[in-house]
């Protein structure tokens, strides 16, 4: 299989984490894929939206977005299952991973915002609106950190991943009003040697 990514994607961490966990890494030729120059011909012709990741079987099947990836690898070897069948607990997990993904849709559109846009074309409102997101989310983790025994699950992941990309975009301000999350992130972190392999390269 080949996986078009990149290092500092939080969304592609999310599928070499995957690809790690159920022993699959070995099996995936991890391609590094520019998406800042419009138009990039090669993507295109894995995903027409132009991003990243994109997974290309060994069928020929052209996969994204992270989700779908994930749940396509979850599929492809036996155990441990990520994305739990079981109504009672494949809900939840779902949800875990939608949380996770909205803080990443959020931290991403304010480094965007820096990103793309002059300094004086910043609009405060609209990057307060995203910074809510992300510290509503944090307060509702903090409130109920999630469960986790040592085996990571699909909503487990996310939730790391949203958080190291807030150390790795945001400095890491989450930290000083989450402590019960720095400690469940050092618990994950410990437990899945996978989390640190796939960590961005300094920024």
């Amino acid at each position: 299989m080949k996986l078009l990514s990149s290092p500092a994607s939080p969304y592609a961490r999310k599928v070499r984490l995957t690809a790690r966990i159920k022993g699959l890494a070995d099996r995936i030729e991890e391609t590094t894929t520019d998406t800042n120059t419009p138009g990039n011909a090669d993507l295109m012709r894995v995903n027409p939206l132009s991003k990243i990741p994109a997974l290309i079987t060994d069928d020929g099947l052209m996969v994204y977005d992270s989700a779908v990836i994930c749940e396509y690898l979850d599929d492809q070897a036996p155990a441990p299952v990520l994305f739990p069948t079981d109504p009672a607990k494949r809900w939840p997990v779902l949800v875990q991973s939608a949380l996770g993904d909205g803080i990443l849709d959020a931290a991403i559109l304010l480094v965007y915002e820096k990103r793309f846009r002059p300094e004086d074309k910043w609009v405060p409102a609209w990057m307060e609106r995203q910074q809510a997101k992300i510290d509503g989310a944090i307060a509702h983790l903090e409130a109920a950190p999630p469960a986790f025994d040592g085996q990571p699950d699909y909503g487990t992941l996310t939730i790391a991943c949203a958080l190291g990309y807030l150390d790795f975009r945001h400095a890491g301000t989450w930290r000083a009003n989450a402590p019960k999350m720095v400690a469940w992130l050092d618990k994950f972190a410990a437990a899945v040697p996978g989390f640190g392999e796939t960590a961005p390269p300094p920024a």
